[in-house]
């Protein structure tokens, strides 16, 4: 098992965010109006997801690529 983190968008993600999330973070971030609130990174299946209270989830999906999208209902 492995414990995920919080962070509050805007700043520096932690070391324990994955190096390919990283640039879609900052994609979402940078698109944001404004840019409040927190991302919290989780594991699901050995996979990070990041998710931003903003509305967005940045995950690593099944074929290892890397995807950003608001969240679904």
């Amino acid at each position: 098992m492995q414990l995920g983190t919080r962070w509050a968008a805007g700043t520096d993600a932690p070391a324990s965010v994955p190096a390919a999330l990283r640039p879609a973070i900052s994609q979402v971030e940078a698109s944001a109006d404004p840019l409040t609130g927190s991302w919290t990174l989780t594991w699901l299946e050995g996979r990070p997801i990041a998710e931003w209270d903003g509305g967005w989830e940045v995950f690593l999906g099944a074929d290892d690529e890397v995807v950003a999208r608001p969240f679904e209902d």
